[in-house]
């Protein structure tokens, strides 16, 4: 049996017997199928990555099944392994089976937890699906499965309306990218007669220039098509937009925040981009809106980070601002470096988020960072594990000697970004400057406010309960607290009382069962970017055709001026003493900004307004014509005159019919005469 075969279906099994047996084989069973499974998955995927990168391996399609033919239209059930394919399945197993072991400890008092792996397992065999896709059907069957999957992790906690509302808003807006992923697909298929990946892939140069009509007019076919392939890739990727649902998933536990919306899905959008690059490069017009719209989100998603106090929903615009960084360096041109950001991100965001979930545990699941503070002594582990993440994101190194994962995938990027020597390059390269200022700024805020200064932790409702409950150690995951971070009047860090905000609590550190992945992904976040560098960015034989290479943007990558290469550096370290300044030297600073520039603050801290924008536009029209429907036309003329109406005959014409029962022989014969009467009457005349 192919090793291929097994990365796929191990994972759907595993969460078949999870979830189909789920408290019958008990949670122990549930857990260790389904983690085994995803460890032995990660376990044949990183043979299969290393055999490419030493170039051992040769790009192969191993077919599964027949499945649809019908006329013209036929595609087979087949896995294609190439290097893409292989960089994916690192990414998607090694992450999620630290996750699921992580899940061991951080799930440990969750009635549901069969049900939770099982999601968990059926995710990663959707998002398995995706990337090892032979045709776009296929792919878009995984791309509706991790939807699916994401929707059920995210509400998981069904029981709280914050969680399902979040559930819901992502459904729904990943379905607006999704209308334009299938029109795409419809429009590939219209085009070039099949839905084969490798066949459109090859065609799509002989296409270059040509014209179709859409929506009245007469447009280049590849822009249009591409446009629309795109728009997929802005829902699933959460790109400015299409970006609201990301923000608000994380009312999902934190490990679904790692897997889902740090590492896999959302870079699901990335990867199709990629890996259709042929077809892009003969669109200009569509790879000048990718690049724009990766730029403009890259800065905005920063901006928002830069104001939450949420723990999560930091990370989680981080990510968003991530993603922009990617786009629009395959909008550029500069795919291996998309790909190699991607990489990397996976392993530091995924160690983020599962370090916030380690300090969340130790607080009693308060998110709040205006009530942590001082934990470094507390949680050493955990704090080390999130300064290699934070070292990573923020890109710290030194040119030529050594950097931590960031410091080469995003100067990789930058670098790219200015030598595409076009309008829509220099505004992606001075919009991801800032960015990673940005990031910087609000990567070391969240250590800052975590792990120096003194305890706040006495000032926190959340903890106080935990502590007079006598509930130090629990995880209460079955009815976890609203997330309150980021609707609060104030904007300033609270000071601690005189007791040194103890309160008596202790945070304690988390069980080996979670701080066993932080390790490993700090690894990862440390030396991932060394390691591979040159693979991803220089080696075109490493690509070996899965992807578009560009050897003259390469050339002229490394050619760009001294400045350019540290700009990301310099950066790094504006971002650094300003929040060094503003959080631990003078902490008084971000107060008296806010009372200085209210306004400025407060739209930043409000999302630019896109969820009351989107509110006003989309959802009250939408509510107020469903009550229109409702009141006046099911409701007012439907029910009125189909329905109720004929009910209202029927009672009427009973009332009047039984007003003549009245049980008399006389009024009987009298009824009678009358009838015979009328008859009589009728046929005379």
């Amino acid at each position: 049996m192919h090793p291929i075969l097994i990365i796929v279906f191990a994972p759907l099994v595993a969460a078949l017997v999870a979830g189909l047996g789920n408290r019958m084989i008990g949670n122990v069973a549930a857990k260790s199928v389904t983690t085994g499974a995803l460890f032995l998955a990660a376990g044949l995927s990183w043979p299969i990555f290393l055999g490419f990168l030493g170039g051992t391996a040769t790009p192969e399609v191993v077919p599964v099944l027949k499945w649809v033919q019908s006329g013209t239209l036929t595609f087979d059930w087949a896995l294609r392994v190439d290097t893409m394919t292989a960089i994916m399945l690192v990414v998607i197993n090694s992450v999620s089976a630290l996750v699921h072991l992580y899940s061991w400890g951080y799930m440990e008092e969750d009635p549901d937890q069969p049900r939770f792996f099982a999601y968990l397992s059926l995710f990663t065999f959707a998002m398995l699906m995706l990337v090892t896709a032979d045709n776009l059907v296929q792919m878009f069957f995984g791309w509706e499965g991790v939807g699916l999957a994401s929707y059920l992790l995210i509400g998981f906690w069904f029981r709280k309306p914050s969680a399902g509302a979040a559930a819901i808003k992502a459904f729904v807006v990943n379905r607006v990218g999704d209308l334009g992923f299938m029109l795409g697909i419809f429009g590939t298929y219209l085009v070039f007669q099949t839905t084969s990946i490798p066949e459109i892939l090859a065609a799509a140069p002989g296409m270059s220039g040509s014209t179709i009509t859409f929506v009245g007019l007469r447009l280049y076919t590849m822009d249009i098509l591409c446009i629309l392939l795109f728009i997929g890739a802005m829902g699933k990727s959460a790109q400015l937009g299409l970006h609201t649902w990301l923000p608000d998933a994380m009312e999902g536990p934190t490990p679904v925040s790692a897997l889902i919306h740090a590492a896999t899905m959302v870079t699901a959008g990335v990867f199709m981009v990629c890996r259709l690059s042929p077809m892009f490069e003969t669109a200009p017009t569509a790879l000048t809106l990718v690049t724009i719209v990766g730029a403009a989100t890259c800065f905005f998603a920063a901006t928002i980070g830069t104001t939450q106090w949420d723990i999560k929903r930091v990370i989680a615009y981080s990510t968003c601002s991530q993603l922009g960084y990617m786009f629009f360096a395959a909008g550029v041109g500069a795919y291996g470096a998309a790909m190699f950001h991607l990489f990397t991100h996976a392993f530091f965001k995924a160690l983020l988020f599962l370090g916030a979930g380690s300090v969340i545990h130790a607080m009693h699941h308060e998110q709040d960072m205006r009530y942590y503070g001082g934990l470094r002594k507390h949680i050493p582990l955990t704090f080390w594990a999130m300064m290699a993440g934070t070292l990573a994101i923020t890109g710290v190194g030194i040119l030529g000697v050594f950097g931590f994962a960031g410091f080469y995938s995003k100067d990789a990027i930058l670098e790219a970004a200015y030598a595409r020597h076009n309008g829509a390059g220099q505004f992606a390269f001075w919009a991801g400057a800032i960015a990673a200022l940005l990031t910087s700024f609000y990567s070391w805020r969240l250590m800052f406010l975590t792990f120096w200064g003194r305890p706040r932790w006495a000032l926190s409702e959340h903890i106080q309960h935990a502590v007079h409950d006598g509930h130090h150690d629990g995880d209460h995951h079955n009815a976890p607290k609203q997330e309150h971070a980021g609707h609060e009047a104030h904007h300033s860090v609270p000071s601690p009382h005189e007791d040194d905000g103890t309160a008596g609590y202790h945070p304690h550190e988390s069980p080996v069962s979670m701080l066993l992945p932080l390790g490993i992904l700090s690894i990862g976040a440390v030396l991932a970017g060394f390691v591979f560098h040159h693979q991803f960015i220089d080696d075109a034989a490493f690509w070996n055709g899965s992807i578009f290479y560009n050897e003259d943007l390469i050339h002229a990558m490394h050619g760009v001026p001294l400045w350019v290469k540290l700009t990301a550096t310099v950066v790094m370290l504006i971002g650094l003493a300003g929040a060094y300044l503003a959080y631990i030297a003078k902490p008084g600073i971000p107060a008296a900004f806010v009372a200085r520039f209210g306004a400025l603050h407060n739209f930043v801290f409000r999302k630019w307004y896109f969820d009351e924008l989107y509110d006003a536009i989309f959802v009250k029209p939408a509510f107020a014509l469903g009550r229109a429907f409702w009141k006046i036309g099911d409701i007012g003329t439907i029910d009125r005159f189909g329905p109720n109406g004929i009910a209202w005959v029927v009672e009427r014409s009973s009332v009047a019919a039984k007003s003549i029962q009245s049980g008399y022989v006389y009024t009987y014969a009298l009824i009678m005469l009358l009838g015979l009467v009328a008859a009589v009457t009728y046929v005379l005349l």
